[in-house]
């Protein structure tokens, strides 16, 4: 397995100085194109596990240099899902129990069917609900650990300067290419900027930003909490003052692996560990729902945005326009970039150099792009 990261590590090098991305007339399209390769490579290598041949690692690398930004998505998206979909199953494993409580107060065996009902929310059925078991989130960041190998602390941080505050440590052992946390909080696409808290005078440090524009706010989610339930975000309002309704979004608050807004950017000479992935979770996967530590900001099906140069406009489309009807959530999760085990996850912020930088701020790479 160490042969093929080795020639994946080779792949990654290459592929990024390739005259294909040469043609991206957009300095952020061409980062875009050169960071979805490598989450290609880092992902597909990770999918492959233990069992992997040299034909397979060299038919990825292939297929990474031929395919088309698309298809690239398309299949980090699945390599992803797949990978979150484990995620879920576990904790659905460590989190529920085999009864469900009827409205007497008794309780009776899960059905099979009862079992693949939605658990966005609480209620399973007209007669009861699916039974939680009562344990803390420290726990459950234990029983994961058990189970899927490494989970996530919030501590100190080793960086070296007065500013780094709390850091973002990984407990246990991972492989390149895997997810290890999700960004969590509520999203705002381009639309809703002017409701972020702390965006217009860059006074929030638990912002990021994808690159379709899609902010996501990490502040109101904080550690998490201890148990699953209806979480709004805090106080949200529309653009008409009135506030955004968000009661069917049921989240396991409890989640241990919902924390990479704690990543700090590395110290001058250092390397990141982790990278960030776009990830837009189907809203279909009901039974998922409740892991994905996200909530939507606004009503997606009454604003339309386009980007032009470095701005972004809206227009009003029709509440009845089927195709403006969200199917994905629109988030972002850490992906590993090496093999980890038990040290502080380090996340290139990527600053924009027209902004005033902090004095600890030292880019990861001078060539690379830094206008996000």
């Amino acid at each position: 397995m160490a042969f093929l990261f080795q020639k994946f590590q080779e792949g990654v090098k290459t592929l990024a100085k390739s005259p294909t991305f040469a043609f991206a007339r957009d300095p952020r399209q061409l980062q875009f194109e050169v960071d979805l390769n490598r989450l290609f490579l880092y992902t597909s290598y990770n999918r492959l596990g233990k069992n992997a041949s040299e034909t397979d690692a060299e038919e990825i690398i292939e297929i990474a240099s031929k395919a088309s930004v698309a298809d690239q998505q398309m299949l980090v998206q699945e390599n992803v899902h797949s990978q979150i979909k484990t995620f879920c199953t576990l904790m659905d494993e460590i989190l529920l129990t085999n009864e469900k409580t009827r409205n007497d107060g008794s309780f009776e065996l899960l059905s099979q069917q009862t079992n693949v009902l939605p658990r966005n929310s609480e209620l399973s059925s007209t007669n009861g609900f699916l039974k939680q078991r009562p344990i803390s989130q420290a726990e459950l960041s234990q029983k994961l650990k058990d189970e899927l190998g490494y989970t996530l602390n919030v501590k100190p941080s080793q960086i070296s300067h007065k500013d780094a505050g709390k850091g973002l440590f990984l407990d246990g052992v991972v492989d390149v290419g895997a997810v290890i946390a999700f960004y969590p909080g509520v999203v705002y696409s381009p639309a809703y900027y002017h409701h972020i808290p702390g965006y217009l005078d860059e006074q929030n440090p638990y912002l990021i930003t994808r690159h379709d524009g899609t902010v996501i706010d990490a502040q109101p989610w904080g550690c998490g909490g201890n148990r699953k339930e209806m979480w709004n975000g805090g106080k949200m309002v529309d653009e008409k003052g009135s506030k955004v309704d968000n009661s069917d979004d049921v989240l396991e608050r409890r989640n241990p692996l919902a924390l990479a807004h704690f990543a700090n950017h590395p110290s001058k000479g250092m390397l990141p560990n982790v990278t960030i992935c776009p990830y837009d979770f189907p809203l279909v996967e009901n039974d998922m729902r409740a892991y994905i530590p996200n909530i939507l900001f606004g009503n997606a099906t009454e604003v339309n945005v386009k980007r032009f140069g470095s701005s972004w406009f809206k227009s009003r489309v029709s509440k009845n326009t089927e195709s403006h009807v969200p199917t994905t959530l629109k988030t972002v999760v850490l992906v590993a970039t090496r093999v980890l085990q038990d040290e502080e996850l380090l996340l290139n912020y990527r600053l924009s150099n027209t902004k005033q930088l902090h004095e600890w701020y030292a880019p990861v790479d001078e060539e690379e792009v830094l206008e996000r």
